[in-house]
């Protein structure tokens, strides 16, 4: 698995991200998107990393949610949760998986 540097705190907490992500893709596929993630967290994930799926691309990766609440203040501690980002918009959004 691949580690890259990722800075949240460059990034805006919205809560518009889930519902023009649905108006975008539809509801069933942007319901398959967050379980991917939330699949990529449960065979790959620890304890404290958090699932992030890429509004723009339905990438996905894992994030620390250490370090996604020391640079934003968002607490993505317990299972079920998925970061949305849109990296064009420097905005993301945390969600539970739907």
């Amino acid at each position: 698995m691949v580690e890259a540097s990722f800075e949240f705190s460059a990034f805006t907490a919205v809560n518009h991200l889930w519902p023009a992500f649905v108006d975008q893709l539809g509801v069933v596929k942007s319901q398959q998107a967050v379980r991917q993630a939330l699949d990529l967290q449960a065979m790959h994930g620890k304890d404290g990393t958090v699932p992030v799926l890429f509004v723009e691309t339905c990438g996905i990766a894992l994030a620390s949610s250490v370090l996604l609440r020391e640079e934003t203040g968002l607490n993505a501690h317990g299972g079920g949760m998925v970061l949305l980002v849109s990296k064009r918009a420097q905005e993301l959004q945390l969600i539970w998986g739907v």
